[in-house]
């Protein structure tokens, strides 16, 4: 680039995805004089969906904004809770996500998930049509245009995973009341309706039963209840608690 210098500031909790060089005050910035302040920051290395604000000189602009020389850019992490205006709150979750799905799900959270690698155009396709967010730890899949909106995980570890996606969306739980497998509402079943898919000893033991709508799966307060219930606990208490469970790494 040969054009306009500019300052850029990054917030700090952008840090991990700019050099560490740039972490710390503005920095100057060679801009090519065409491309729009949006471009800039992503060619800075920071997808768009982890930008709130874009600060210029004092006043919020838009990502279409093209930067003039000398101006001073801040750029700030996107606010918490997150609005997400024009369809309701749900999510799409990439191939490498699939414990923070069923979490998700566990929570009554409407998670879609593939489990196998259909590419990244078509991801971005599904996330426009089904006008859901987008969850992945790839930044160049959360930088396609055809992305209807996106975050990045910041964590490899599913607890923190769960935790920072809760307190950054707010989604309304209702555990228990979606199939962990393919993401269908349960419904209260009989012992006879899901008695092909018991063992005798869980005929003999369990009494109270669920059943997805969608793909006939059976479920029970079997031998990982308490495992589930804990996460589940811990969850609800995050939220009653506000922010404080929720850490990035």
């Amino acid at each position: 680039m040969n054009g306009p210098e500019i300052h850029v500031e990054f917030a700090p909790d952008l840090g991990q995805f700019v050099p560490h060089a740039r972490r710390r005050g503005a920095t100057a910035v060679v801009t090519d004089g065409v491309s729009t302040l949006g471009h800039v920051v992503e060619s800075l290395g920071v997808p768009l969906t982890e930008v709130g604000a874009l600060v210029v000189d004092g006043r919020p602009v838009p990502v279409s904004h093209v930067p003039r020389a000398a101006e001073t850019v801040e750029v700030r992490a996107v606010e918490r809770p997150q609005q997400v205006p024009g369809a309701p709150l749900r999510f799409l979750l990439d191939v490498h996500l699939g414990t923070l799905a069923r979490r998700l799900r566990l929570l009554g959270v409407d998670a879609a998930y593939e489990s196998t690698d259909i590419g990244d155009p078509a991801l971005a396709a599904r996330s426009a049509a089904e006008k859901r967010v987008l969850l992945s730890r790839d930044r160049g899949l959360l930088r396609r245009r055809e992305l209807w909106a996106g975050a990045f995980v910041y964590s490899t570890r599913p607890d923190d995973q769960l935790g920072d996606i809760l307190d950054r969306f707010r989604p309304e739980l209702r555990p228990w009341t979606r199939c962990t497998a393919c993401n269908g509402l349960l419904r209260q079943a009989t012992k006879d309706e899901v008695a092909d898919q018991l063992e005798h000893g869980t005929q003999r033991t369990y009494d109270v039963f669920a059943q997805c709508r969608d793909c006939g799966r059976a479920y029970w307060k079997g031998a990982h209840h308490d495992q589930l219930e804990a996460i589940v606990e811990r969850a609800l208490g995050m939220r009653a608690g506000g922010s404080e469970g929720a850490r990035r790494s």
